[in-house]
C-alpha cells in the first residue's frame, strides 16, 4: 500500500507583520522625528515668522492695512526653510546609506516616496498652522494699540489666509523632497530648491525694467511656486484663485512624478 505524502499548500503570510502604507508612514515619521535638524528647522521657522510678523505690524501704520497680511508675509522668507527641510530629509538618507535599509524594508519605491512626502507635508502643515496662529496673536497685541484687530468673524481676512499659507509651506516642503530624490546630493538639492523658490522670482523682476520686451517673463513668473502661493493667500494679487491652486498642484505633481521616475530607474 502506497502512502502519498501530503501536498504542501502555499506558504502562509503573517499579515500581522506585512508592510502596509500606514506602517511606511509610521516609519517615515520615526525617522523624521528623531532628526534634530527637523526640530531646529521648525523652531527657526517659528522664530522668524513671529519676529518678522511683529516687525511688519509695528512699522506699517496705514489705516487700510489688514493685520493678517503681517501674519502671512514672512512666508517669503520661511519658504526656504521648508524647502530645505524637505531636501535634507531625503539627501541625508543617501549620504548615510540609510536609503538602502529603507528600500530593503519597503521595496515599493513609489510607496517610499509617497510616505516621505505625506509625512513631511503633514508635519510642515500642522507646524505652520501653529506658528501662524502664534504670529496672529502677537500681531493682534501689537495692532491693538492702534485700535486695529484681526477680524476673526471674516474667514477671508483671518482663518483662510493662515490655512492657505500653511498649505503653501507644505507644498514648498514637497518640492524640496522631490529635488532630494532627483539629485540625491544635499548641496545640489538645496541649491535647486533655493533657485526655484527664491532666485528665479528675483531674476524675473529684473525683466520688469525691459518694458514690453520682458512682459512674457513676468507673466511666466506668475506661475512660479511662490508667486502662485501669494496669489492663493491674498486673492487679487496675481493669478485667479482656482488657477493659483491648480498651479501649486501641478508643481507638486510634476516634482513627485519626476522623483518617482528617477527613484525607480536608479540604484540606491
Amino acid at each position: 500500500m502506497t502512502v502519498q505524502a501530503p501536498v504542501a499548500g502555499p506558504p502562509r503570510v503573517d499579515t500581522r507583520h506585512r508592510l502596509t502604507f500606514v506602517r511606511a508612514l509610521h516609519g517615515e515619521w520615526v525617522k523624521l522625528a528623531t532628526l534634530r535638524s527637523t526640530w531646529w528647522s521648525i523652531g527657526i521657522t517659528g522664530l522668524l515668522t513671529v519676529a518678522i510678523a511683529v516687525l511688519i505690524a509695528q512699522n506699517v501704520i496705514d489705516p487700510g492695512f489688514n493685520p493678517i497680511q503681517a501674519v502671512v508675509s514672512p512666508i517669503q522668507f520661511t519658504m526656504l526653510l521648508a524647502g530645505i527641510l524637505g531636501s535634507i530629509s531625503v539627501t541625508g538618507e543617501y549620504s548615510t546609506g540609510m536609503i538602502r535599509s529603507t528600500l530593503t524594508a519597503n521595496p515599493g519605491r513609489g510607496s517610499v516616496l509617497a510616505a516621505k512626502a505625506v509625512v513631511l507635508a503633514a508635519v510642515m502643515f500642522v507646524s505652520s498652522l501653529i506658528i501662524f496662529g502664534i504670529a496672529a496673536v502677537a500681531v493682534g497685541v501689537v495692532v491693538s494699540g492702534r485700535d486695529q484687530s484681526i477680524d476673526w468673524s471674516d474667514p477671508s481676512a483671518s482663518f483662510l489666509p493662515i490655512l492657505v499659507a500653511s498649505l503653501a509651506m507644505a507644498v514648498f516642503t514637497v518640492i524640496g523632497v522631490a529635488f532630494g530624490f532627483i539629485l540625491r546630493s544635499g548641496a545640489g538639492a538645496i541649491a535647486a530648491t533655493v533657485g526655484l523658490l527664491f532666485v528665479l522670482p528675483i531674476v524675473a523682476t529684473m525683466f520688469a525694467l525691459a518694458g514690453d520686451a520682458g512682459r512674457w517673463v513676468m507673466d511666466a513668473a506668475a506661475y512660479l511656486p511662490v508667486a502662485a502661493a501669494q496669489s492663493a493667500i491674498i486673492p487679487g494679487s496675481g493669478l485667479d484663485g482656482p488657477v493659483a491652486y491648480l498651479t501649486l498642484g501641478c508643481w507638486v505633481a510634476a516634482g513627485l512624478l519626476s522623483a518617482w521616475a528617477v527613484l525607480r530607474t536608479r540604484d540606491a
